[in-house]
């Protein structure tokens, strides 16, 4: 995988990374659709995810957990905003409280997720856009950019294994 790019937007209000990986889109588009695949890679290696409920058609919900090195759980949700299979899926992400329910006292963010073919391979680009600069600032001194690009890099290993 070559990350192409990974560009923060102050003013748009953006973190947006871009990959290519030498896997056609319908094959990088699983990654995202099964929630196994998906447990494998979502989230940095030290905080592995556990997808407790995951529906991809618009108006689902997905419910998440990472578990860190001690232990530790952090809860996550998606509402499934928009899917065109294999190329796009738009989504609100989110923290949750430990019922796994969406925490009221923070915002979550938009992603969209894009897939297109390039050569063989595909180019797969993700933007997060936030509500405001507090929490654009607040998700990167959280780690989240250095937490997505080591998410991302998990993802060719998970694709040479799967069929």
């Amino acid at each position: 995988m070559t990350v192409v790019s990974s560009d923060r937007d102050v003013e748009a209000l953006t973190l947006t990374f871009v990959t290519e990986f030498d896997a056609p889109v319908e094959r990088v588009w699983q990654i995202w659709e099964d929630p196994r695949l998906l447990e494998r890679w979502w989230g940095p290696p030290t905080y592995p995810a556990t997808f407790e409920r995951h529906d991809l058609t618009p108006g689902g919900q997905c419910r998440y957990y990472m578990t860190g090195p001690e232990g530790d759980r952090a809860r996550g949700w998606w509402t499934i905003v928009s899917v065109d299979a294999p190329r796009r899926l738009e989504f609100d992400d989110g923290f949750a409280g430990e019922d796994g329910e969406p925490d009221p006292s923070m915002e979550p963010t938009r992603a969209v997720v894009t897939l297109e073919p390039v050569g063989d391979g595909t180019r797969m680009t993700i933007t997060s856009t936030f509500v405001s600069t507090e929490q654009l600032e607040q998700m990167l001194e959280m780690g989240m950019e250095e937490g997505m690009r080591e998410a991302v890099g998990q993802i060719d290993g998970i694709l040479a294994d799967a069929h």
